[in-house]
């Protein structure tokens, strides 16, 4: 028989989670000294705390887990109920991964102050292009919005193009715009509203007619040409910060004004996005 204090100990726990366990009649002791009142493990009862903490581990409530070791919970169901965590435990590592990608792309951010390539930007009339488009909203520009709302825009496109036996013709164009529901110019982002809802344009060259595909939601329409500032991106989308803020310098140093949101061009776009070149092209005007 063990004290509590070295169950504990053999069980990588504390003696009041252990405490807690009998309270709540998860884990009772083998024994309890009806005199002293101290608690006797025995060591057949380590499987069951070991199951304990492996539940927890997995997210499981300690109402859960008692249900699951006193076999009230099928298979099935326990399947079902591990197979939802494991779910959950993915989506908050993509969460994660993200979120570290923006912390690291603000590094080098920072890290590329006072470092600014006098060749990287470079003022052109973009064209007139004809593409074809799914449109969504985001809550923000910031990326945690923006690329949950793109990435299935693109998904969507493509399979809806191929299935009006539309061919793309050229790169993917994706745009932005303020919502209509931003604020007032002035208090926000490029035009206006920096931090409210963005409407976002998902599309890729074509040189269908103009107008609704059929019913699938998809629009093709014509962009007319304008005065842009240009920078090549080479990287992750989620990584764009240091090249957008770069872009924002050249600007401010060379005497223009931003117009609009940056439309991004894809110019290579492989499986691996670490490899995707992707022109910014920000409307501009003069000073």
């Amino acid at each position: 028989m063990f004290t509590i204090g070295d169950f504990a100990r053999y069980g990588r726990v504390s003696p009041r989670m252990l405490r807690h366990y009998d309270a709540i009649g998860l884990l009772r002791p083998d024994r309890t000294d009806p005199a002293t009142g101290y608690r006797f493990y025995g060591a057949a009862q380590l499987a069951r705390l070991n199951r304990i903490i492996a539940l927890k581990d997995l997210g499981f409530t300690l109402q859960q887990v008692g249900a699951v070791l006193d076999e009230q919970v099928g298979p099935e169901e326990l399947r079902g109920m591990l197979r939802l965590r494991r779910a959950e435990l993915a989506e908050a590592v993509a969460a994660a991964t993200a979120r570290l990608a923006q912390v690291e792309a603000r590094l080098r951010s920072i890290e590329s102050e006072g470092h600014m390539p006098a060749d990287d930007v470079v003022i052109k009339t973009v064209p007139a292009v004809r593409v074809a488009e799914l449109t969504g909203t985001a809550a923000s520009y910031e990326p945690q919005d923006i690329g949950p709302v793109i990435g299935p825009l693109y998904e969507n496109l493509f399979p809806l193009l191929e299935g009006a036996g539309i061919r793309p013709t050229g790169p993917g164009i994706a745009r932005y715009e303020d919502a209509p529901q931003d604020s007032p110019e002035g208090e926000g982002g490029s035009s206006g509203g920096g931090g409210g809802a963005i409407v976002v344009h998902a599309g890729v060259t074509v040189s269908a007619p103009v107008g609704p595909v059929g019913d699938t939601g998809v629009q093709v329409v014509e962009l007319p040409p304008f005065e842009a500032a240009t920078i090549v991106h080479r990287g992750a989308m989620d990584d764009v910060l240091p090249t957008a803020q770069t872009l924002a310098r050249w600007l401010d140093a060379h005497g223009y004004r931003s117009t609009g949101y940056a439309r991004e061009v894809t110019l290579e776009c492989p499986p691996d996005r670490d490899q995707w070149v992707t022109e910014l092209q920000e409307p501009v005007a003069k000073v």
